[in-house]
């Protein structure tokens, strides 16, 4: 018999919130993080905005001799995990060496260190050889962000990294639950990070025309889900840290619960490396498989926290797949695009979203879309625009959608 899988704790950096109770404080109000980027300079480029976060202070979680050697994207999981270790009641400080055997690492990132990666590129092709860490190689590679996390906290379970895109923090979370459902470890540090942000990336992005050029006056308007005027989303970096473990365990040692993982799907639709299929069947797909994981039906849904970028596609199609899983009843849920508050930070997007989600779980708090104006006619379902709403939630979805025809979702259940 499978075990069952529960979220004891959530550690949170965002471009609107530094912590969970700021970025708790920010959604609710619906305040929104994008601002014109500082790290770099990006007047020649078209866009210029970001959801970076300024205030965060690198040298608290990572020694500076030490930072030269890892991407950005490090010391953000840390400080995350930290958090989230501490709202589980985790002592990692304290722990014997079987309970740290028995705590594994699922991390999911859509870049991982490319910006870390660019930077060496950048040293090397001026010239600056002596300036290029040692460890270009290590560092720059996907799978050692999980391992500075299971390093920094001494977890000796598996240190997995995901990178399928914008859902690699919602598979992260699918396998984690798998882990832990299968009593192969009783406690998963999971979530997502991800730190799109340095020339080259964005330089590669606006190649795309996929990034909206239009709000480079007015940041905090620029990311529009849903909105019929939207034309591109905000890149976004940023952290969101999660503890799984099996519900048993979780009781045994008093922990606080903030919601139980009933459900996860995966699929993908084959179609193309960035576009959606119009049908937006696969997206759909996903939801039920999850939903039927779960073993719930769309009637019993309360909320759907949604992918929402903000471009033309994906906001038509999501709405599209939303009603071939829910069915008439889709038109009942209140949904809403935290993107529209933080821009998008890719492969971190899952665990964003979940961490929405667990909050409107706590506070009975639907957070707001935020600059939604302009609602567009294929787009017509019940987004939340600000105020927000106040909304009971016991069951709700998590839904994401990625390049290279991926699509994932989670179902979350709320225990008493």
């Amino acid at each position: 018999m499978l075990k069952r899988a529960v979220i004891t704790g959530m550690g949170v950096v965002s471009p609107n919130g530094i912590g969970k109770d700021a970025f708790c404080r920010a959604i609710l109000d619906g305040k929104s993080g994008v601002k014109r980027i500082t790290r770099f300079d990006a007047s020649d480029l078209p866009v210029q905005i970001a959801g970076e976060i300024s205030e965060f202070d690198e040298s608290v979680w990572i020694d500076r001799h030490e930072r030269k050697h890892v991407s950005r994207a490090v010391p953000l999981a840390v400080a995350a995990s930290t958090e989230a270790l501490d709202d589980a009641g985790v002592r990692f400080d304290s722990l014997s060496l079987e309970e740290k055997r028995g705590i594994g690492v699922m991390l999911g990132s859509g870049g991982g260190a490319q910006e870390f990666s660019e930077e060496q590129y950048r040293l090397y092709f001026e010239g600056k050889i002596k300036q290029v860490s040692l460890f270009s190689i290590p560092s720059g590679t996907m799978g050692t962000l999980s391992s500075e996390i299971s390093m920094r906290f001494g977890f000796r379970g598996l240190s997995h990294v995901f990178t399928t895109g914008c859902t690699s923090s919602t598979d992260a979370f699918g396998h984690a639950l798998r882990q832990v459902q299968l009593g192969v470890l009783p406690q998963v540090l999971v979530g997502g990070v991800d730190v799109p942000l340095a020339p080259g990336i964005l330089k590669g992005f606006c190649l795309m025309k996929i990034m909206t050029p239009s709000w480079n006056h007015d940041p905090e308007h620029a990311s529009r889900p849903f909105s019929q005027d939207r034309n591109g989303f905000v890149v976004a970096e940023g952290a969101w840290m999660f503890v799984m473990e099996e519900l048993e365990h979780a009781r045994a040692r008093g922990a606080k619960i903030h919601a139980e993982v009933a459900g996860y799907g995966s699929t993908c639709e084959a179609f193309h490396r960035v576009r959606l299929a119009e049908c937006g069947e696969e997206p759909a797909r996903a939801i039920a498989i999850a939903l039927q994981e779960a073993q719930l039906a769309p009637e019993r849904i309360d909320y759907v926290n949604l992918h929402g970028t903000s471009t033309q596609l994906n906001d038509r199609i999501e709405t599209r797949a939303l009603k071939l899983a829910l069915g008439g009843h889709a038109f009942h849920i209140p949904m809403s695009a935290l993107k529209s508050q933080i821009g998008h930070p890719q492969g971190a997007s899952g665990a964003a979203g979940i961490a929405a989600t667990l909050v409107a779980m706590h506070h009975s708090e639907i957070p707001p879309t935020i600059n939604l104006e302009q609602p567009d006619p294929e787009c017509d379902l019940d987004y939340v625009p600000l105020p927000g709403r106040k909304r009971d939630v016991e069951h709700a979805i998590c839904n994401c959608i990625a390049f290279g025809s991926k699509n994932s979702a989670l179902v979350l259940r709320k225990i008493s």
